[in-house]
């Protein structure tokens, strides 16, 4: 008996397990989400839902899932570059564009920033706090180095990142769809500036299209947010 528990200890701290565990739970989500088309079973909850009593019942904390699946973490990057595609296959429709995409970029963008900081301050919340929930409409990995770069929490971002996207990929069509928004450069801005790589990717379900408005604003939020948040701050400290 104590060898087979060793056995299974051995079996469960491996990385390599962690890393099919993962894959494992994501794919039934696909599965199901292809089946059913439902918003509530989107891939990347089911594999939440699924992960976190998993994690519990088998008595791992989170940084050694963490580190087990850091190969997969890498690679989220190189995956977020490559939503540059449909981009790059929409680059004239884009170009006709540009003006509204621009200003449809500055004023959301800003918006969304200002209206997360009121909103996070009125409620009480601290300097890090603030600085932690700044960059949510970002990316993961930008938005992780921005928190960090701001004073706040980046791991904690990431987790509001992930947050605002799954929300936003929910809602996002259907707050569309009822507002009567239709075009699907529209569709594709507003998910992607709202939610990220997670609304890019619902956004391609769409169309092509709309997942490369959603790539465009995802990407333009990202590179625009990076390089004014933090001179926007360091401008308000010193007021």
């Amino acid at each position: 008996m104590n060898a087979l528990m060793a056995a299974w200890s051995a079996v469960v701290a491996h990385p390599l397990f962690l890393i099919g565990l993962t894959l494992g739970v994501y794919q039934l989500g696909q599965a199901l989400y292809e089946r059913t088309r439902m918003a509530l079973l989107h891939p990347l909850i089911v594999a939440i839902a699924l992960l976190i009593p998993a994690l519990w019942l088998l008595g791992l904390e989170y940084p050694a899932y963490r580190d087990a699946v850091f190969p997969l973490t890498m690679l989220l990057a190189p995956a977020t570059v490559a939503l540059g595609v449909p981009l790059y296959h929409n680059l004239r429709r884009i170009r006709q564009y540009f003006w509204p995409v621009m200003i449809s970029l500055l004023v959301g963008g800003v918006f969304v920033t200002v209206l997360t900081i009121l909103l996070a301050w009125l409620l009480g919340a601290d300097f890090p706090m603030l600085m932690t929930l700044a960059p949510k409409s970002l990316t993961t990995p930008i938005a992780m180095v921005v928190a960090d770069q701001l004073g706040g929490m980046a791991a904690l971002a990431a987790g509001f990142v992930m947050y605002t996207a799954v929300l936003g990929a929910l809602m996002g069509p259907w707050l569309l769809s009822v507002t009567g928004v239709t075009l699907p450069s529209a569709r594709g801005m507003a998910l992607g500036l709202a939610a990220h790589a997670v609304g890019t990717s619902r956004a391609l379900e769409e169309s092509e299209e709309t997942g490369a408005f959603a790539a465009l604003a995802m990407s333009l939020m990202g590179i625009g947010t990076a390089l004014l948040l933090p001179l926007a701050v360091t401008l308000w400290l010193m007021l």
